[in-house]
């Protein structure tokens, strides 16, 4: 358990003079359980911690695979290798286009250990979308998976650029991808029925890029993994692109080591954890949140290369999954799943946003979500309490800044700092923090003082807690009242048969906005909208009842893709949808 019970052990700066909403956590220095701020140092220590535990677990196709500790750190050692032979340089930008696999692993910290910086990519990303990765992303090598589902990404690189087909390997010339020069193939994993990947023009096979390395000396290795400080370029996640083209977002050494390292404290973990996502770890909060917590404790990081519900049931079952990192939606398809009863998932401790878990039969777990709250901007979480810290302290609230970290609440006009209590726009800086976005000077970053403006609306408490009202551009203003689309749809995703839901304001020439919310059930399945529309009206305050709720498919639904809803085009479909009713 923690060593303090007080909000006043935690915040090393109270709100600030005159009372305006500034609040600091503790010194970074002072947090417990912090190695090296290094991403190849974290990999090095947690190896020479736990070297011959299993590490990693691949379960797929009647196969398993797994690797230790020092296996990955051996793997990574390969990647790193391969690397220099290759002529990569200090700092230069690293291409991942792969599903969770043991090999996006170890590309991640091979990258790092050669001095490089690690970009990853979404593999549900478009033609245009990857077109516009590979070229604001500038990066010199990409390390891709062949085929992912039904695309083919080697036919679909050597479209987007026909000279990959007949360049050799490292003399890629292109002028849409100016700065690309290796390609390098990886295929199915071990029981998978694909063809081994062929070398061809500027492709290379994985197993002929790892050959490159084996004349370099390990030494030259840990050279340069000794030469890297933590301030140093870490590695670049793209923005799931709700609002317009992905942003590429780029974070320091130290933005990684730091959030795994602490992971577990935040989530209360006491023992080896083994840990299971079926979402992507080209997004920072996977790659963060999954990854710590399975190797700071000790623990194995199960890997599912995409979600689908049935083998996520099967594997949390084979492997005694204790930490099952999804969303609302995903926990919706898994009660649909033909062995969603006859499952059992006795092993789970820790389910995020697991309401929707909690019924079944074999699942019995007191534990609950942190409240916290984080952005890709800051490499997951900046506020939060720790998962076993009494209720009574969050009061409601989001936690309070992490180690290091500092936010303000400031008029969103004005940008002067408001009082405590009142609610404005979130600001925030840290060790976390990311060091810029691609192609932006620092001054369309960050303020005249270092910190994000984040876009999030909110206000502190007289003790420094953070407390979260949603986007500042999503709220709905209806009748001369904010409401926040997350309160309602936080209702909506427990009821039992949603898959999907998103609030939204919908003019109104009498209310300004009216509260309208559009939902998704699960396949085939039919929700009865004035039960619900009951249900929440027991629940909400009046002004925030959603005027109508409309039931959508799939296809209604506007998503990135990692599954985020693009808010303004469910608000014109539902504005449609309204008007196509009136007009009956």
């Amino acid at each position: 358990m923690p060593a303090v019970k007080r909000i006043a052990d935690l915040v090393g700066v109270a709100p600030g003079e005159a009372g305006l909403s500034r609040v600091a956590g503790i010194p970074l220095e002072d947090e417990p359980g912090i190695g090296d701020q290094t991403i190849a140092g974290y990999l090095r220590e947690v190896v020479a911690r736990y070297g011959a535990a299993e590490a990693v677990v691949l379960n797929a196709h009647g196969r398993r695979l797994a690797w230790s500790y020092d296996e990955l750190w051996a793997q990574a050692i390969a990647v790193a290798r391969a690397l220099v032979a290759s002529g990569a340089a200090k700092g230069e930008r690293i291409g991942i286009l792969m599903t969770n696999r043991p090999e996006f692993l170890s590309a991640v910290y091979g990258i790092a250990l050669a001095g490089g910086v690690a970009v990853t990519l979404s593999t549900f990303s478009t033609d245009a979308e990857l077109a516009q990765l590979l070229a604001s992303s500038a990066i010199s090598t990409l390390l891709f998976e062949e085929r992912v589902l039904k695309t083919d990404f080697r036919s679909l690189l050597g479209e987007l650029e026909p000279a990959i087909r007949h360049s050799e390997p490292g003399g890629l010339n292109s002028a849409r991808f100016c700065f690309l020069k290796r390609l390098v193939a990886l295929g199915g994993v071990p029981g998978d029925e694909a063809a081994a990947p062929l070398a061809q023009g500027a492709i290379e096979t994985w197993p002929g890029f790892l050959e490159r390395g084996t004349e370099i000396d390990p030494a030259i290795v840990a050279a340069r993994q000794q030469a890297i400080a933590p301030t140093d370029p870490g590695g670049i996640f793209f923005s799931s692109g709700t609002t317009g083209l992905p942003k590429g977002i780029a974070h320091d050494q130290r933005s990684f080591a730091i959030q795994w390292w602490r992971w577990p404290r935040v989530f209360a973990m006491h023992e080896p954890v083994r840990a299971w996502t079926g979402n992507g770890f080209f997004w920072s909060g996977n790659l963060s949140m999954v990854v710590g917590s399975a190797f700071s404790s000790g623990g194995c990081l199960v890997l599912q290369r995409f979600f689908d519900a049935e083998e996520a049931l099967r594997l949390i079952e084979d492997e005694r999954v204790t930490f099952a990192n999804g969303r609302p939606h995903q926990w919706a398809r898994l009660r649909a799943a033909e062995r969603w009863q006859q499952a059992d998932l006795s092993s789970l401790r820790y389910i995020t946003n697991g309401e929707l878990m909690m019924d079944h039969p074999t699942v019995d777990t007191a534990w609950r979500l942190p409240m916290s709250f984080g952005t890709t901007e800051t490499m997951s979480i900046c506020t939060a309490l720790d998962a076993d810290y009494p209720i009574a302290l969050y009061q409601g609230s989001f936690g309070v800044p992490l180690p290091g970290n500092t936010l303000k609440i400031v008029d969103p006009e004005t940008r002067e700092p408001l009082p405590v209590g009142q609610t404005g726009e979130l600001c925030i800086k840290g060790p976390t923090l990311m060091s810029g976005y691609l192609g932006k000077p620092p001054e369309q970053c960050f303020d005249a003082e270092g910190f994000y403006v984040t876009g999030d609306g909110g206000r502190v408490d007289s003790e420094g807690r953070f407390f979260w009202d949603g986007r500042l551009t999503d709220m709905i203003k209806t009748g001369g009242a904010n409401v926040a689309p997350g309160e309602i749809d936080a209702l909506v995703g427990l009821w039992p048969g949603v898959k999907r839901s998103q609030t939204v304001g919908v003019a109104d020439r009498l209310l300004g906005e009216m509260v309208v919310t559009c939902i998704v059930p699960v396949e085939s399945g039919l929700i009865d909208t004035t039960a619900l529309a009951a249900h929440l009206k027991s629940k909400l305050a009046s002004f925030k009842l959603p005027k109508h709720i409309l039931t959508c498919t799939d296809q209604d639904f506007a998503l990135t893709g990692n599954e985020k809803i693009k808010a303004a085009d469910i608000r014109a479909m539902a504005q449609r949808k309204l008007s196509e009713e009136t007009a009956r």
